[in-house]
Protein backbone atom coordinates (compact mmCIF):
# COMPACT_ATOMS: atom_id res chain seq x y z
CA UNK A 1 0.00 0.00 0.00
CA UNK A 2 1.45 3.35 -0.89
CA UNK A 3 2.78 5.75 1.82
CA UNK A 4 0.04 8.58 2.90
CA UNK A 5 0.58 11.21 -0.20
CA UNK A 6 1.69 9.13 -2.81
CA UNK A 7 -0.64 7.92 -5.86
CA UNK A 8 -2.67 4.54 -5.00
CA UNK A 9 -2.23 2.47 -7.36
CA UNK A 10 -4.73 2.65 -10.28
CA UNK A 11 -7.04 -0.05 -9.87
CA UNK A 12 -8.48 -0.65 -13.03
CA UNK A 13 -5.64 0.10 -15.72
CA UNK A 14 -6.39 0.76 -18.97
CA UNK A 15 -7.79 -2.20 -20.44
CA UNK A 16 -10.09 -1.93 -23.47
CA UNK A 17 -12.93 -2.88 -21.05
CA UNK A 18 -12.39 -0.41 -18.79
CA UNK A 19 -11.81 2.70 -21.57
CA UNK A 20 -15.39 1.34 -23.00
CA UNK A 21 -16.39 2.96 -19.65
CA UNK A 22 -14.66 6.24 -19.74
CA UNK A 23 -15.10 7.28 -23.33
CA UNK A 24 -18.98 6.49 -22.69
CA UNK A 25 -19.00 9.21 -20.29
CA UNK A 26 -20.02 12.77 -21.10
CA UNK A 27 -20.17 16.53 -18.97
CA UNK A 28 -24.03 15.41 -19.03
CA UNK A 29 -23.95 11.78 -17.50
CA UNK A 30 -21.08 12.53 -15.22
CA UNK A 31 -20.87 16.26 -14.58
CA UNK A 32 -24.41 17.58 -14.50
CA UNK A 33 -23.98 19.76 -10.95
CA UNK A 34 -20.95 21.79 -12.18
CA UNK A 35 -22.52 22.77 -15.81
CA UNK A 36 -24.35 25.72 -14.56
CA UNK A 37 -21.10 27.40 -13.04
CA UNK A 38 -19.14 26.96 -16.25
CA UNK A 39 -19.17 30.45 -17.99
CA UNK A 40 -17.46 30.98 -21.57
CA UNK A 41 -14.32 32.82 -20.55
CA UNK A 42 -12.99 29.77 -17.80
CA UNK A 43 -9.96 28.07 -17.47
CA UNK A 44 -10.28 25.04 -16.13
CA UNK A 45 -8.13 22.05 -15.23
CA UNK A 46 -9.38 18.53 -15.73
CA UNK A 47 -8.00 16.20 -13.16
CA UNK A 48 -7.61 12.31 -14.16
CA UNK A 49 -8.81 13.52 -18.02
CA UNK A 50 -8.33 9.74 -19.13
CA UNK A 51 -9.53 9.55 -22.83
CA UNK A 52 -10.56 13.11 -22.69
CA UNK A 53 -14.59 12.74 -23.97
CA UNK A 54 -15.18 15.14 -20.81
CA UNK A 55 -12.62 17.35 -20.97
CA UNK A 56 -13.41 17.85 -24.75
CA UNK A 57 -17.11 18.56 -23.84
CA UNK A 58 -15.57 21.21 -20.81
CA UNK A 59 -13.85 22.93 -23.34
CA UNK A 60 -16.76 23.40 -26.05
CA UNK A 61 -18.30 24.93 -23.15
CA UNK A 62 -16.01 27.36 -22.69
CA UNK A 63 -14.94 28.84 -26.44
CA UNK A 64 -13.40 31.91 -25.15
CA UNK A 65 -11.62 29.94 -22.36
CA UNK A 66 -9.00 27.02 -21.99
CA UNK A 67 -8.93 23.77 -20.63
CA UNK A 68 -6.11 21.58 -19.36
CA UNK A 69 -6.57 17.81 -19.07
CA UNK A 70 -3.93 15.92 -16.84
CA UNK A 71 -3.21 12.07 -15.57
CA UNK A 72 -0.57 9.72 -14.36
CA UNK A 73 -0.56 7.80 -17.79
CA UNK A 74 1.22 9.59 -20.93
CA UNK A 75 -0.63 6.72 -23.29
CA UNK A 76 -3.71 7.47 -21.88
CA UNK A 77 -3.36 11.11 -22.86
CA UNK A 78 -2.49 10.44 -26.72
CA UNK A 79 -6.50 9.11 -26.70
CA UNK A 80 -7.50 12.49 -25.31
CA UNK A 81 -5.77 14.46 -27.32
CA UNK A 82 -7.37 12.02 -30.24
CA UNK A 83 -10.20 12.87 -28.99
CA UNK A 84 -10.08 16.67 -29.07
CA UNK A 85 -8.52 16.22 -32.39
CA UNK A 86 -11.47 14.55 -33.77
CA UNK A 87 -13.74 17.29 -32.19
CA UNK A 88 -11.83 20.45 -33.74
CA UNK A 89 -11.31 21.87 -30.19
CA UNK A 90 -8.08 24.36 -30.50
CA UNK A 91 -8.70 25.59 -26.69
CA UNK A 92 -7.57 22.40 -25.23
CA UNK A 93 -4.42 20.98 -23.99
CA UNK A 94 -2.93 17.56 -22.30
CA UNK A 95 -0.48 16.65 -19.59
CA UNK A 96 1.11 14.54 -17.37
CA UNK A 97 0.56 15.41 -13.85
CA UNK A 98 -0.20 13.75 -9.81
CA UNK A 99 -2.98 15.73 -8.04
CA UNK A 100 -1.03 15.26 -5.05
CA UNK A 101 1.74 17.81 -6.53
CA UNK A 102 0.56 19.98 -9.29
CA UNK A 103 2.92 21.44 -11.25
CA UNK A 104 0.82 24.79 -11.48
CA UNK A 105 0.67 28.43 -9.34
CA UNK A 106 -1.49 29.33 -6.56
CA UNK A 107 -4.92 30.89 -8.17
CA UNK A 108 -4.55 29.45 -11.77
CA UNK A 109 -7.55 28.21 -13.30
CA UNK A 110 -11.48 29.11 -12.46
CA UNK A 111 -12.60 25.42 -12.48
CA UNK A 112 -11.09 22.40 -11.16
CA UNK A 113 -12.40 19.25 -12.10
CA UNK A 114 -12.35 15.55 -11.35
CA UNK A 115 -14.16 12.69 -11.86
CA UNK A 116 -13.88 9.04 -10.58
CA UNK A 117 -10.02 10.35 -9.06
CA UNK A 118 -10.21 10.77 -5.22
CA UNK A 119 -11.31 7.28 -4.55
CA UNK A 120 -7.83 6.24 -6.19
CA UNK A 121 -5.65 8.36 -4.76
CA UNK A 122 -3.38 7.94 -1.67
CA UNK A 123 -4.11 10.80 0.63
CA UNK A 124 -7.55 12.88 -0.86
CA UNK A 125 -7.44 15.53 1.59
CA UNK A 126 -4.19 16.25 0.51
CA UNK A 127 -5.12 16.18 -3.13
CA UNK A 128 -8.32 18.72 -2.52
CA UNK A 129 -5.61 21.06 -0.67
CA UNK A 130 -3.60 20.88 -4.22
CA UNK A 131 -6.76 21.42 -6.06
CA UNK A 132 -7.57 24.39 -4.17
CA UNK A 133 -4.68 25.95 -4.17
CA UNK A 134 -4.41 26.28 -7.89
CA UNK A 135 -8.30 27.42 -8.05
CA UNK A 136 -8.85 31.45 -8.50
CA UNK A 137 -10.56 33.20 -5.99
CA UNK A 138 -14.31 33.04 -6.83
CA UNK A 139 -13.22 29.97 -8.75
CA UNK A 140 -14.61 26.31 -8.03
CA UNK A 141 -12.96 23.27 -6.71
CA UNK A 142 -15.67 20.30 -8.65
CA UNK A 143 -15.29 16.38 -8.25
CA UNK A 144 -17.50 13.68 -8.29
CA UNK A 145 -16.35 9.91 -7.12
CA UNK A 146 -18.77 6.88 -7.06
CA UNK A 147 -19.48 4.88 -4.08
CA UNK A 148 -19.41 0.97 -4.20
CA UNK A 149 -20.87 0.01 -1.09
CA UNK A 150 -24.06 2.26 -2.27
CA UNK A 151 -24.29 0.78 -5.73
CA UNK A 152 -27.67 -2.16 -5.54
CA UNK A 153 -29.21 -4.30 -8.26
CA UNK A 154 -31.65 -6.83 -8.93
CA UNK A 155 -32.00 -9.85 -8.89
CA UNK A 156 -30.31 -10.65 -6.10
CA UNK A 157 -27.08 -12.75 -7.42
CA UNK A 158 -24.50 -13.72 -4.60
CA UNK A 159 -21.97 -13.81 -7.59
CA UNK A 160 -22.61 -10.22 -7.86
CA UNK A 161 -21.89 -10.03 -3.68
CA UNK A 162 -18.90 -11.67 -4.41
CA UNK A 163 -17.78 -8.87 -6.74
CA UNK A 164 -18.75 -6.15 -4.72
CA UNK A 165 -16.71 -7.76 -1.45
CA UNK A 166 -13.44 -8.37 -3.72
CA UNK A 167 -13.71 -5.14 -5.75
CA UNK A 168 -13.59 -3.29 -2.52
CA UNK A 169 -10.98 -5.34 -0.78
CA UNK A 170 -8.46 -4.72 -3.85
CA UNK A 171 -9.64 -1.30 -4.35
CA UNK A 172 -8.07 -0.92 -0.36
CA UNK A 173 -5.32 -3.14 -0.65
CA UNK A 174 -4.07 -0.61 -3.82
CA UNK A 175 -4.06 2.44 -1.15
CA UNK A 176 -7.74 3.54 -2.32
CA UNK A 177 -10.86 4.14 -1.04
CA UNK A 178 -13.99 2.59 -3.17
CA UNK A 179 -17.01 4.41 -1.46
CA UNK A 180 -15.41 7.79 -1.63
CA UNK A 181 -19.00 9.31 -2.37
CA UNK A 182 -20.29 9.63 1.20
CA UNK A 183 -16.50 10.77 2.20
CA UNK A 184 -15.56 14.02 -0.52
CA UNK A 185 -17.77 16.71 1.86
CA UNK A 186 -15.48 15.43 4.95
CA UNK A 187 -11.91 15.27 2.74
CA UNK A 188 -12.95 19.01 1.69
CA UNK A 189 -13.55 20.10 5.33
CA UNK A 190 -10.57 18.42 6.44
CA UNK A 191 -8.66 20.20 4.13
CA UNK A 192 -10.01 23.53 4.65
CA UNK A 193 -12.82 24.01 1.97
CA UNK A 194 -15.58 25.77 3.53
CA UNK A 195 -17.91 26.75 1.41
CA UNK A 196 -19.46 23.54 0.23
CA UNK A 197 -22.28 22.14 -1.92
CA UNK A 198 -22.15 18.63 -1.61
CA UNK A 199 -25.03 16.58 -3.67
CA UNK A 200 -25.92 13.27 -5.80
CA UNK A 201 -26.56 11.69 -8.40
CA UNK A 202 -26.95 8.23 -10.12
CA UNK A 203 -26.13 6.12 -13.25
CA UNK A 204 -28.84 3.47 -13.63
CA UNK A 205 -28.85 0.45 -16.24
CA UNK A 206 -31.79 -1.29 -17.09
CA UNK A 207 -32.66 -1.57 -21.01
CA UNK A 208 -31.19 -4.92 -22.85
CA UNK A 209 -28.47 -2.55 -24.52
CA UNK A 210 -27.48 -0.98 -21.13
CA UNK A 211 -27.57 -3.97 -19.09
CA UNK A 212 -25.53 -6.28 -22.20
CA UNK A 213 -23.19 -2.86 -21.83
CA UNK A 214 -22.59 -2.69 -18.60
CA UNK A 215 -22.57 -6.38 -17.62
CA UNK A 216 -20.26 -7.27 -20.51
CA UNK A 217 -17.56 -4.59 -19.79
CA UNK A 218 -17.27 -6.29 -16.14
CA UNK A 219 -17.06 -9.32 -16.87
CA UNK A 220 -14.24 -8.66 -19.12
CA UNK A 221 -12.72 -6.23 -16.72
CA UNK A 222 -13.11 -9.11 -14.12
CA UNK A 223 -10.90 -11.55 -15.66
CA UNK A 224 -8.99 -9.17 -18.37
CA UNK A 225 -7.72 -6.25 -16.86
CA UNK A 226 -5.38 -4.52 -14.48
CA UNK A 227 -7.53 -5.19 -11.80
CA UNK A 228 -7.68 -8.91 -12.21
CA UNK A 229 -4.16 -9.19 -11.84
CA UNK A 230 -4.09 -7.31 -8.84
CA UNK A 231 -6.76 -9.39 -7.25
CA UNK A 232 -5.23 -12.50 -7.90
CA UNK A 233 -1.28 -11.01 -7.18
CA UNK A 234 -2.84 -9.31 -4.04
CA UNK A 235 -4.23 -12.80 -2.64
CA UNK A 236 -7.81 -11.54 -2.97
CA UNK A 237 -9.40 -13.96 -5.51
CA UNK A 238 -8.10 -17.16 -7.68
CA UNK A 239 -8.30 -17.05 -11.24
CA UNK A 240 -11.10 -19.52 -10.68
CA UNK A 241 -12.97 -17.18 -8.58
CA UNK A 242 -12.83 -14.73 -10.87
CA UNK A 243 -14.25 -16.74 -13.62
CA UNK A 244 -17.25 -17.60 -11.34
CA UNK A 245 -17.71 -13.74 -10.97
CA UNK A 246 -17.57 -12.89 -14.74
CA UNK A 247 -20.09 -15.70 -15.29
CA UNK A 248 -22.77 -13.95 -12.66
CA UNK A 249 -22.13 -10.39 -14.59
CA UNK A 250 -22.94 -12.46 -17.55
CA UNK A 251 -26.19 -14.17 -16.18
CA UNK A 252 -27.39 -10.49 -14.68
CA UNK A 253 -26.68 -8.92 -17.95
CA UNK A 254 -29.11 -11.24 -19.60
CA UNK A 255 -31.86 -11.04 -16.98
CA UNK A 256 -35.17 -9.30 -18.29
CA UNK A 257 -35.90 -7.47 -15.23
CA UNK A 258 -31.95 -6.67 -14.27
CA UNK A 259 -31.39 -3.25 -12.77
CA UNK A 260 -28.17 -1.81 -11.43
CA UNK A 261 -27.56 1.94 -10.05
CA UNK A 262 -24.53 3.58 -9.58
CA UNK A 263 -24.77 6.31 -6.35
CA UNK A 264 -22.08 8.97 -7.04
CA UNK A 265 -21.10 11.95 -4.39
CA UNK A 266 -20.90 15.43 -5.64
CA UNK A 267 -18.69 18.33 -4.27
CA UNK A 268 -18.92 21.67 -5.52
CA UNK A 269 -16.30 24.23 -3.76
CA UNK A 270 -16.01 27.71 -4.03
CA UNK A 271 -13.20 29.66 -3.14
CA UNK A 272 -13.73 32.42 -1.01
CA UNK A 273 -13.08 35.77 -3.23
CA UNK A 274 -10.89 38.05 -2.40
CA UNK A 275 -11.88 40.80 0.27
CA UNK A 276 -12.01 44.17 -2.61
Amino acid sequence: MPKPGETAVYTHGHHESVLRSHTWRTAANSAAYLLGSIKPHMKILDIGCGPGTITADLAALVPDGQVTGVDRTPDVLDLARATAAERGLANVDFAVADVHALDYPDDAFCVVHAHQVLQHVGDPVRALREMHRVTAPGGFVAVRDSDYAAMTWYPVLPGLDDWLDLYRRVARGNGGEPDAGRRLKSWALAAGLRDITATSATWTFSTPQERAWWSGLWAERTVASSYAGLAVQGGHATDGELRAVADAWRDWGQREDGWFAVLHGEILCRKEPRPA
